[in-house]
């Protein structure tokens, strides 16, 4: 799947969300815990069972809905080789679904470290004579840093096999301005990460004119986003810290061309966790994740239309 495939999803649902899928165990409703605890006790691999149940009942409630789902890889890898099993579970069920699947876990590196990132996350890992495919993903969030070293392993990955990587540029974080912000020359640094997207861009342009690389752009500095989305109508971005981090419906919109095209906003705990926000016990946690994630595409919708 492509950034093509993933446009147009949007446009087939008239939806830009993205979910984030980034559970931790205060925010597992306790009916959840309770079972994978009596099964497995409360260990790693109980903890681990208890996400895997907690994002696919998530995935089989939001089908339909909205066309994208942003894996958060932390929340896994903090429960070691239980919660990567997981993840990789939840992945090819996601796909399986017909979600576009992005795995967030901003990875960077020098460039043979990169090229295996790229090959567990996006290709095969031969052992013998066999081959193990470890995700079922879409995408990928990159920190380019580094530089291009740690960028160009995954690019045939993008040109062959129709994947993306996601570029941080103007990250939603308030302390992005420390870095990110700095004068580089006449430019500042976000810019000059932009330039190098675009120049690893060359030969990777899908029918709609987006590159594969795609960048990240914060929901939190919407004069920043519109900024970029000017300069830089050939990425398409993706746009966290809506919600939870401050981001709102009418930051985003300058996420967007005229079109309504171009970006996919995640969103993580104002979906997954909005059942906390009332007197709810958490057994019907899935309605409220639905209701929010309806609430948050009609909110988009007012200011944001999709043809």
């Amino acid at each position: 799947m492509s950034i093509d495939v993933l446009q147009e999803q949007i446009r087939k649902m008239k939806n830009p969300v993205m979910v984030g899928l980034d559970p931790y165990l205060p925010i597992l409703p306790q009916h959840i815990l309770r079972d994978a605890f009596e099964e497995h006790g409360q260990t790693l691999r109980g903890a681990a069972e208890a996400y895997y149940r907690f994002c696919t009942e998530l995935l089989d409630r939001l089908c339909g809905i909205v066309p994208a789902v942003k894996i958060q890889s932390a929340c896994f890898e903090a429960l070691g080789a239980d919660g990567i099993t997981q993840m990789q579970k939840i992945s090819r069920y996601a796909k399986e679904k017909g979600y576009y699947v992005l795995i967030d876990s901003m990875r960077g590196d020098v460039g043979n470290v990169a090229e295996i990132y790229a090959q567990a996350m996006f290709g095969t890992i031969s052992v013998g004579e066999t081959a193990h495919k470890l995700y079922d993903c879409d995408a990928l969030t990159v920190n380019a840093y580094l530089g291009s070293d740690g960028v160009k392993p995954f690019l045939p990955y993008c040109k062959h096999d129709g994947k993306n990587v996601f570029v941080l540029l103007k990250t939603s974080n308030k302390s992005s301005r420390e870095v990110q912000d700095l004068l580089s020359g006449d430019r500042v640094i976000y810019t000059a990460m932009a330039d190098l997207t675009m120049r690893w861009s060359t030969d990777l342009f899908g029918k709609y004119g987006y590159s594969e690389l795609g960048a990240v752009v914060g929901a939190t500095y919407p004069q920043t986003m519109r900024l970029l989305r000017e300069k830089y109508d050939r990425l398409f971005f993706l746009v966290p810290g809506y919600g939870a981090q401050g981001g709102t419906a009418k930051n985003v919109q300058f996420a967007f061309d005229r079109f309504g095209h171009g970006a996919i906003i995640a969103a993580s705990r104002s979906i997954i966790c909005a059942w906390q926000k009332s007197d709810s016990d958490g057994t019907d946690y899935l309605d409220y994740a639905e209701a929010a994630a309806l609430k948050m595409k009609a909110d988009i919708g007012k200011n944001v239309v999709i043809l």
